[in-house]
């Protein structure tokens, strides 16, 4: 195999040379990109000890299928009499709790397995509810069902029944929570005990409500009908129990529209019988420099003339940018690469050129990069320097 002529490796080093001269950013851009931060509620205490309780509560069920069942009856019945309590029964269990993700269940065993293995050996036989024990009574992490806070308070509407059973007790069962109830749709109170707004009583006794919604426009109301309106829903007025659409002209009315209002409203004046707008800017009412008002329905606003803008409270002259060349959006670090990129493809094609023995254009090549050296050296030399000094 003849030997590869080195007459182009030289151009094609400089030309190499040429192009990392055109980018010096490169060399010292680093880039950042800030870590995803993911929303993440860690659960409650509690949540986490029921959570341990339960795998651990399988791992004894799984334990005694794997290892007993189909064999000769009377050898299992001893062995297990010995292994149902044994120690190795405990280990094989507690290293099946915890999935290999869940920190909180790993550091919550961390903490209690003394306790786990006190209740194992001595605590089965007179307390048995392992939750009990251990998440309500040891660790006190967990309150009986209908409680809330430190101190197991009843939730309203007593334990028994908490929110009367129309809604959620905040922080049941846990030490923690306000016992604030969270009410189903159409129920309210501080109990869940009463109906809510839009919702009317369509039958109780001593243990049971039940809510129904009133007609579409009623906010309060005796019954589903349309004339069973007590108080009426923003926007509409209540006329003989009847929530009619009440115009935005009208203080009260006598029935739909603007043309049966009692009053009008501040913005309209009477003509005829209907409330109609009052154009404001027919008076002289935005007395601001270069400002103009513009009517709305019921009032009004003043704005900037066309050809002023709002600056700090004021109606300044906006200022008509020259017109845009092709590179005025581009920065100046943007325009430097894009220079020095042309240089080095100029570079790149006199090094090609000269590769091919021409005197002229090699000429050529060398005055080019030994300018755009120069160039480079003294307008970067002192960023190179920084760079070097702070590490970058």
């Amino acid at each position: 195999m003849a030997p590869r002529s080195s007459r182009g490796i030289a151009p094609a080093m400089l030309c190499g040379l040429s192009l990392f001269l055109g980018f010096p950013g490169l060399v010292w851009v680093q880039i950042s990109v800030p870590p995803q931060s993911s929303p993440h509620t860690e659960p409650h205490p509690c949540h986490t000890c029921r959570g341990l309780v339960d795998s651990f509560n399988k791992g004894l069920e799984r334990t005694i299928r794997d290892n007993f069942g189909g064999g000769n009856t009377a050898w299992e019945e001893e062995k297990l009499s010995k292994y149902k309590d044994s120690e190795t029964r405990l280990v094989e269990v507690l290293e099946g709790v915890c999935s290999k993700s869940d920190f909180e269940c790993h550091r919550l065993l961390e903490l209690s397995e003394e306790l786990v293995e006190s209740w194992w050996f001595h605590k089965q036989q007179e307390a048995p509810d392992l939750f009990q024990w251990l998440c309500s009574d040891s660790l006190k992490l967990c309150c009986p069902s209908g409680t809330f806070g430190p101190s197991c308070l009843p939730c309203p509407g007593g334990a028994e029944r908490p929110c009367g059973g129309y809604g959620h007790c905040e922080g049941e069962g846990t030490r923690g929570g306000s016992g604030h109830c969270d009410c189903q749709a159409g129920y309210g109170g501080e109990a869940c005990g009463q109906c809510g707004l839009g919702y009317f009583e369509a039958e109780r006794n001593a243990s049971h409500l039940v809510c129904s919604a009133c007609f579409g426009p009623c906010a309060r109301c005796s019954g589903p009908e349309e004339s069973h309106c007590l108080q009426c829903k923003k926007g509409w007025a209540l006329h003989h129990l009847k929530c009619v659409d009440c115009a935005k002209a009208c203080l009260g009315c006598m029935g739909a529209g603007p043309g049966r209002c009692k009053k009008c409203s501040p913005g309209y004046q009477q003509v005829g019988s209907k409330c109609l707008d009052v154009d404001e800017c027919e008076t002289a009412v935005c007395p601001g420099e270069n400002q103009q008002c513009e009517n709305t329905e019921g009032s009004y606003r003043c704005i900037c003339a066309d050809g002023y803008k709002q600056m700090e409270g004021i109606c300044v002259k906006e200022q008509i940018p020259e017109s845009a060349g092709f590179f005025s959006e581009m920065t100046e670090d943007e325009l430097v690469v894009l220079q020095q990129m042309f240089f080095g493809v100029i570079i790149c094609a006199l090094a090609t050129l000269a590769a091919k023995g021409d005197l002229v254009f090699t000429a050529i090549f060398i005055g080019a990069v030994a300018a755009m050296t120069g160039y480079w050296l003294s307008e970067r030399s002192d960023r190179v320097l920084e760079g070097f000094i702070k590490g970058r």
